[in-house]
């Protein structure tokens, strides 16, 4: 922490961590006086909390305007596998080759475990014992944020949960719904109540998002004030909308994300310079508990220990994106047929903003793309 905090030019680092987690709260107190920059702060059990802006208003108070970065504020924000990543690159000099991921939900047995990137998901539900149910849909990612995933697709950088849910679970049935469906649903059936913008994150932080506002105005095709589209742009997609808050289950954030993209697709920038309003003064009880939304989601029952496998899992074949990082895509460096190690550059970064990539596996380059490179396991 210290190390990081230097390089940013932090006056100090805040370890943001959730109640609940005791035994992790512990093993940090037993250490924390050896790293007088560093302080623990104890965080709710709520959504979004994982969504930086809500963080960082949580830690320190300070609110990060709508469209802006946490670092015009002042903060940098990093999560735990980040700065483990960084741990290793610095002190081991390896590159980022493994995930852990956890597999959760219908499995015989939950576990979060360390795979190389470029497996399949199938491969890591197998390390979970497999599924319980028929024709399972692997929900990848959080259930509020995640997609639907095929058991072929690779592992990425950002692949951090498997949820295996039944194919007629309510979040799987929400995700398969078409945006045109979700319009004419809206348009019969909204009742006007609020819900969705009172306890929307982002919102209640003085963000302009606001989304009654733009279900009303996009149910009934009215253009008159364009502000309720414009203002998508500063939608988060945490989904408590969509998932929580409104009571005839519309879809408020997957409508909003359409628009959102429309507008880029356009040439449409969202508004510069804007600023927050004060903070709702009701904002605390407008947080959502996990606990509930758990239920909500018609998740409880899986909320059961996911224990770390800290084994690597071996695998016969890997396909690397070249893409799993905000910028331009890596641009390959290998041939088919080259020999390479694992952590060895087989993609350089391209000009602008990338990152390289590195062999996940060690073993034979067997197909080369602009989008991934193939190895082969000896």
């Amino acid at each position: 922490f210290d190390m990081v905090a230097e390089t940013v030019g932090a006056s100090q680092a805040i370890i943001g961590i959730k109640k609940s987690y005791v035994q992790t709260i512990n093993a940090l107190n037993q250490h924390i006086e050896e790293f007088p920059r560093v302080k623990i702060h104890l965080l709710d059990e709520v959504y979004p909390m994982g969504d930086e802006v809500v963080l960082i208003y949580e830690a320190t108070g300070r609110v990060v305007r709508p469209g802006g970065l946490p670092i015009e504020q002042g903060v940098a924000v990093f999560n735990v596998e980040t700065l483990y990543n960084v741990y290793r690159a610095v002190e081991e000099h390896k590159p980022v080759t493994c995930k852990y991921v956890s597999v959760v939900a219908e499995v015989e047995n939950p576990v979060t475990v360390k795979v190389p990137l470029g497996c399949t998901l199938e491969e890591v539900v197998a390390q979970a014992g497999g599924t319980t149910v028929k024709d399972p849909v692997y929900f990848v990612g959080g259930p509020m944020m995640g997609r639907i995933g095929n058991g072929s697709d690779p592992v990425t950088k950002t692949t951090n949960a498997i949820l295996v849910l039944p194919k007629d679970h309510v979040i799987v049935m929400k995700k398969q719904r078409t945006s045109s469906i979700d319009l004419k649903r809206a348009a019969s059936i909204c009742c006007h109540c609020h819900t969705c913008t009172d306890l929307c994150p982002r919102h209640n932080l003085g963000h302009p998002i606001d989304p009654a506002m733009f279900m009303m105005a996009a149910s009934n095709q009215d253009f008159r004030n364009v502000n309720p589209y414009i203002n998508s742009a500063f939608c988060s997609s945490c989904g408590v909308c969509e998932m929580y808050a409104c009571p005839q289950s519309l879809a408020p954030r997957t409508l909003l994300a359409d628009m959102k993209g429309g507008l880029r697709k356009a040439g449409i920038r969202p508004p510069q310079g804007v600023q927050p309003k004060p903070v709702q003064e009701s904002r605390e009880y407008r947080k959502v508990p996990e606990e509930r939304l758990m239920a909500r989601l018609g998740l409880t029952k899986y909320d059961k220990d996911a224990p770390l496998q800290e084994e690597l899992v071996n695998v016969s074949k890997v396909k690397v994106l070249l893409s799993q990082h905000i910028g331009a895509p890596a641009q390959a460096i290998v041939n088919v047929g080259d020999m390479v190690t694992e952590g060895q550059m087989i993609a350089q970064p391209a000009q602008g903003l990338s990152v390289g990539i590195h062999a996940t596996i060690s073993g034979k380059v067997t197909e080369v793309t602009d989008r991934h490179v193939v190895i082969a396991r000896n």
